[in-house]
């Protein structure tokens, strides 16, 4: 069967793709200074875009192209696996199985927040806001998503039991709640102190990241002996611990872009490579979590404390309710009293279409 075009239909198909006209972009001084990114002097678009505009962006490159596309196609890979394990497991009465679906869960949630941040985000200055708020949230999901099935699969032999494993997921939450709060309230510092806003957000990932792996750090670096659970999955362990560290150092640092300012712009700059070494970081995570998962099942369903609906999706509902609290409280805050964030006719003036 032969697909033929006439010349009318090719000239027809060429008028139609000549009518979408792509956004124009521009250098770091025709933006406000909200929207500049470290070290990154051209690519920027335009700082009051349509939502089509913003849409159209993702197909033209930009420094924000990659970032968008770095989170968004793996948020498909992670919704395969969530399926998968929907499909396949008797997820309705096997309650073992409730932790990886809540981390599963949260893994399609986190890059698929960040992706559509980083798409919306220019719109105007407060929707620049409102979008990273929700990225925030989302993030602070996936640190309660580890921690939940953490709990369940990754503790330690000896410490399955301790006072320090039945405190743990209610500390994670309080954690959570702590993260999506520091986290949003950063972005009012990004005015008067760009550097303390950072370190506020810093902060607000690390240090639930750290709480949420004290099990895991203990468990491949300091247990010696019996009750140390050396099995398979801790050579998979060891690789996501260092891509989550290397992914804390591109961030922190801005590198390589502010080596050579200017160089890095479309393609290889830090948030980039920050959400390449987090996406893959999570991927050894998950595979980690389904081998411990496995191997150790028929020890954990006699040893460990039971696994219920409370100590899981019960809590991720509640978490994901009070973060959706804080959000809309952040906007609110945005909105009534801070009038110098509000989108105004100045915020285009530097840029003409």
């Amino acid at each position: 069967m032969y697909l033929c075009l006439s010349p009318e239909s090719g000239i027809h198909l060429r008028n139609m793709f000549s009518l979408i006209k792509l956004p124009r972009v521009f250098t770091v001084h025709q933006v406000p200074k909200a929207f500049h990114e470290d070290s990154i002097i051209s690519g920027y678009r335009h700082p009051r875009s349509s939502a089509t505009d913003c849409v159209l962006s993702l197909f033209q490159l930009t420094n924000e192209t990659l970032n968008v596309w770095t989170h968004f196609l793996p948020t498909w890979y992670f919704l395969w696996k969530l399926m998968t394990v929907l499909l396949v497991e008797d997820v309705w009465y096997n309650e073992y199985t409730w932790p990886l679906l809540v981390f599963l869960f949260s893994c399609c949630v986190y890059p698929l927040a960040s992706s559509c941040a980083h798409t919306f985000s220019t719109m105007s200055t407060r929707s620049r806001h409102i979008c990273y708020f929700f990225d925030y949230g989302a993030l602070s999901l996936y640190s309660l998503g580890s921690a939940i099935s953490y709990s369940a699969y990754v503790f330690p032999d000896s410490w399955v039991n301790s006072t320090f494993h039945s405190y743990y997921i209610p500390v994670a939450a309080l954690n959570t709640v702590i993260s999506t709060s520091l986290a949003c309230y950063s972005r009012f510092f990004e005015k008067p102190s760009l550097r303390l806003s950072k370190v506020f957000r810093i902060l607000a990932f690390a240090y639930p990241y750290l709480f949420d792996n004290i099990p895991l750090f203990y468990r491949l670096f300091l247990c010696v002996g019996e009750g140390c659970t050396d099995n398979e999955a801790n050579s998979i362990h060891v690789p996501h611990i260092l891509f989550a560290f290397l992914t804390a150092f591109l961030f922190a640092t801005h590198l390589p872009e502010r080596l050579a300012p200017g160089r890095f712009d479309y393609i290889g700059h830090s948030h980039q490579l920050f959400h390449i070494c987090g996406i893959i970081g999570t991927h050894f995570q998950m595979k980690a979590l389904e081998t411990d998962m496995v191997l150790r099942q028929s020890q954990l369903l006699v040893t460990a404390p039971p696994i219920t609906f409370n100590n899981t999706i019960g809590t991720a509902l509640v978490c994901v309710c009070i973060n959706l609290g804080i959000i809309c409280l952040n906007i609110l805050l945005l909105v009534y009293s801070h009038p110098d964030t509000h989108p105004t006719n100045n915020e285009g003036k530097k840029c003409k279409h």
